[in-house]
């Protein structure tokens, strides 16, 4: 399944020329992937009262165009259990039909101490593993 998230390109996202600052559409991604978590019903306040949280370890990504002032973006997700530790995401944004740009992002549950622990059983539970994807 795809989710959808909606984005509105405001002046403190952009440059002086009015273009999307490059790390914005990491910022864009974010948002996205934190509104996939809550959709979920997963309380992230609480996993970390838990001793639990998210943390991400990779991402590869494709500026393909430029978001401007005014443009009225989607950001198009779809995930993965890579592992019962990892969580793939696979991040667009669309300006309308055009692709302008996409991340492959990998994310991991881990204590707060920083050792890895497995996704919490909610989000297992929910997501389908990489041999489907």
């Amino acid at each position: 399944m795809t989710h959808s998230f909606p984005v509105t390109v405001y002046y403190e996202d952009t440059d002086m020329a009015g273009i999307v600052y490059y790390a914005n559409y990491l910022r864009f991604i974010e948002r996205a992937r934190s509104e996939i978590v809550e959709r979920m019903g997963v309380d992230q306040n609480a996993m970390r009262a838990e001793g639990r949280v998210f943390a991400v370890t990779r991402v590869e990504a494709d500026y393909l165009g430029s978001a401007r002032l005014g443009d009225r973006l989607t950001v198009l997700t779809t995930h993965y259990a890579q592992s019962p530790v990892r969580w793939v995401f696979d991040q667009k944004v669309m300006r309308g039909e055009e692709e302008i740009f996409r991340a492959m992002v990998t994310a991991v549950a881990m204590s707060t101490q920083g050792r890895p622990t497995r996704l919490p059983a909610e989000i297992r539970a929910l997501i389908r593993p990489a041999a489907q994807s």
